[in-house]
């Protein structure tokens, strides 16, 4: 499970998150909702120590990370899909795979092209010319391979057509079954994350300011805090 107290996040001397916490439990998918400049890609580069933290804690399965690098968090079982999905563009689908394997000489999990059979078939092809869709999906298989237990997927809608988005939560229901992942989405499409997510907590300005079961009710709860 992923548990995150007290965390704050500054650039310079402005602090964009405050005293942030919140858990969420194994097997459960959380999405993190909020408009844009509201802190959402900030605490995920923050739970990955890609940013440093004014105070706080970031624990998984009990262990604190909060002084941890990045690196050292991937083997302690975070895995993160940035906005934008950062694959190498030059690199067949294969090749990306590989790059979150711990040593070359580890096998891809067999679940990876199960999950997605369409990178099995465009398993040579450059990363580059996949389509925005498929491109998330080799970015989530690559996650995959580093065996994580908490999987952080920042905007994994963004830049896909809107009859893939329901294929995506699908899959990412069927990889938390099948691996019993935590999950936690960050998210402006509130369609997305009703259909994927168990809870829905919503940032403001840095802080959590409402949390949702995603039931009836939850979309006119949270709407009001994506409006502009």
């Amino acid at each position: 499970m992923l548990e995150v107290n007290g965390l704050s996040v500054a650039y310079g001397q402005s602090e964009v998150v405050h005293d942030l916490s919140f858990a969420v439990g194994t097997g459960e998918i959380v999405a993190l909702m909020g408009r844009n400049g509201m802190g959402k890609t900030t605490t995920f580069k923050a739970l990955m120590g890609i940013l440093g933290i004014r105070s706080g804690s970031v624990r998984v399965n009990g262990q604190e990370l909060s002084a941890s690098a990045p690196h050292q968090r991937v083997r302690s079982g975070l895995a993160y899909v940035p906005q934008g999905r950062m694959i190498f563009p030059n690199l067949t689908v294969r090749e990306n795979i590989m790059t979150g394997l711990q040593t070359r000489a580890c096998a891809i999990p067999q679940d990876v092209f199960t999950l997605f059979p369409v990178l099995l078939e465009m398993s040579q092809r450059r990363g580059g010319n996949l389509s925005g869709g498929q491109q998330q999906q080799l970015a989530i298989a690559r996650a995959l391979t580093t065996n994580p237990s908490v999987l952080l997927l920042d905007e994994p809608t963004e830049g896909i057509q809107p009859s893939i988005i329901k294929d995506l939560a699908r899959v990412l229901k069927e990889i938390r079954t099948l691996r019993g992942l935590t999950i936690v989405v960050s998210e402006q499409v509130l369609s997305f994350a009703l259909a994927v997510a168990d809870r829905l907590l919503v940032i403001e300005r840095g802080q959590i300011v409402d949390e949702v079961t995603a039931m009836s009710g939850a979309a006119e709860r949270v709407s009001r805090y994506l409006s502009v």
